[in-house]
């Protein structure tokens, strides 16, 4: 009985379109983007430790994805824009990028940020 009120109630949510969304804090798709457009996105990144955190260095996946970061420092509590650039020319298709935050923090030294999208050929 109890299976068939929660199959309902999914059911009623979604013919309403009022279910919840989760969204990642280090993953953003840019969705359909014509090739040759420079997508950009800023993440946030906050130092939750109850030490400072230092960012040594930051990487991507390809030449045609650019990070900076605002704040190489931060305090317990504090935030830093971590910004990207991809260059989508030359690309079609489904494409994802990668960007590594290399940190001084022992339990979790590296952080991955995705950026997703799919690319549509320019005509």
């Amino acid at each position: 009985m109890i299976r068939i009120f929660l199959i309902l109630l999914c059911l009623s949510f979604s013919l309403l379109g009022c279910y919840a969304q989760i969204t990642d804090p280090y993953s953003w798709d840019f969705g359909k983007r014509q090739e040759g457009e420079v997508l950009k996105h800023d993440f946030v990144l906050k130092n939750e430790s109850k030490a400072t955190l230092t960012i040594k260095d930051i990487n991507t996946s390809c030449g045609c994805t650019i990070s900076t970061v605002e704040k190489k420092v931060l305090l317990p509590g504090k935030s830093t824009l971590i910004e990207v650039q991809f260059n989508t020319k030359g690309y079609s298709g489904l494409v994802q990028q990668y960007i590594y935050v290399h940190t001084d923090s022992l339990d979790n030294p590296v952080l991955r940020f995705i950026i997703k999208a799919e690319i549509i050929k320019s005509k």
